[in-house]
């Protein structure tokens, strides 16, 4: 039996009548807004209050979130910011996007989120902000983050695009706790839409205002512009769309975490692979496996390919060894760059059946030795 490593028709087939009524009522809009229109502010609101915060900011794309959260807090040339060199190029991009320097921080070897002890040790003195990034549907360990921006004075831009609807061991929401929380509406994600979308998340009104002010050309009011902004703005279907999905999301990660126990108990006994741990409010955007010995990872890829078993590696490289980046200081990063030969991630999508799961399972103990 093949298995996909996700299936987005399998998830929006059911929402058919749903997601065509969100698309007639805004074909219908007597008021013709169809970008930052009330399907957007309705939408704002529900990501806010579902992260704990009062303002929501829809934009283009989890990219420009971050880009836009950077520009807000006046993040530029001369300015060094913290993040992970093992994650999506996004979070690095944007830094550099704004003239501003990526310092590459090496990742733990279970969670794979950022060390922080290896970020404190890299802080200089035009060091100005950190970009956790809640990798995998983990959350990074936030207490650890504050402390650090409290003891040098840093703003912190919390990166949700794999976490939608986490939350961290003690329950505060995802998002919700750094100066921004930044998130990717992606088809692929937790909250996948039907294109690209993004959204920001704050508690404070000025920061609010300003990424409102950079997502719209910059202009206050239309036609003014005291600074320069971009086209970073969510289309009013988009927002329509999202908002019907989002009703589901609860269930669906419920069923991801369902299906990672599925795996983690019945990988359990397998010798030379390290399983993810389970924790409160892990919401499994991928089920990512640790295999140690040289070569092993790409030979399971292989037979999982040979077996029509969806898989894939995220990330087969570290961001500090990507060309586009080796105009700035060389990064000491010897976990992410080991965990970039050793990962893969398996389909833990909520509409898998239990005869998909036992597939992928027989497989990788095929390929393991197990029974």
């Amino acid at each position: 039996m093949a298995v996909p490593l996700l299936d987005v028709p399998a998830q929006n087939g059911p929402l058919a009548n749903e997601l065509q009524n969100a698309f007639s009522r805004v074909l219908l809009l007597q008021s013709g807004r169809y970008v930052l229109g009330p399907e957007v502010q309705a939408f704002e609101q529900e990501m806010a209050k579902g992260s704990g915060v009062d303002f929501g900011i829809g934009v283009s794309s989890g990219t420009d979130a971050l880009l836009v959260a950077l520009l807000a807090l006046e993040i530029g040339p001369g300015d060094e910011v913290l993040c992970p060199s093992f994650t999506f190029f996004a979070t690095a991009g944007s830094i550099a996007r704004t003239g501003a320097t990526p310092v590459f921080v090496d990742s733990l070897p279970d969670t794979f989120n950022l060390n922080l002890s290896d970020a404190a040790a890299k802080i200089t003195d035009r060091t100005r902000a950190i970009i956790p990034v809640h990798l995998f549907g983990r959350t990074a360990d936030m207490e650890a983050v504050q402390s650090l921006a409290d003891t040098h004075d840093l703003k912190i831009i919390e990166d949700v695009a794999q976490a939608q609807g986490a939350a961290t061991p003690d329950g505060k929401p995802a998002g919700g706790q750094g100066d921004f929380g930044a998130f990717s509406f992606y088809p692929t994600k937790n909250l996948g839409g039907l294109g690209d979308g993004g959204m920001l998340v704050t508690h404070n009104p000025t920061l609010a205002e300003k990424a409102r002010l950079y997502r719209n050309h910059g202009a206050n009011p239309k036609y003014h512009h005291e600074t320069i902004g971009g086209n970073f703005r969510l289309d009013e279907l988009q927002a329509a769309l999202l908002r019907i999905k989002h009703r589901h999301l609860a269930g669906w990660i419920a069923r991801r975490q369902e299906n990672a126990q599925h795996y983690l108990a019945a990988l359990a006994d397998l010798e030379g692979v390290l399983l993810p741990d389970a924790v409160p409010g892990h919401t499994w955007n991928q089920f990512t496996l640790r295999l140690t010995e040289p070569g092993q990872r790409d030979a399971l890829a292989t037979h999982l390919r040979d077996a029509a078993i969806g898989h894939e590696i995220y990330y087969p490289e570290p961001l500090h060894a990507q060309p586009c980046f080796t105009q700035f200081q060389p990064a000491d990063c010897p976990v992410a760059t080991a965990l970039c030969g050793q990962v893969i991630s398996l389909p833990i999508y909520p509409e898998m059946e239990s005869a998909h799961l036992d597939e992928v399972i027989s497989a990788i103990r095929a390929f393991l030795g197990g029974s």
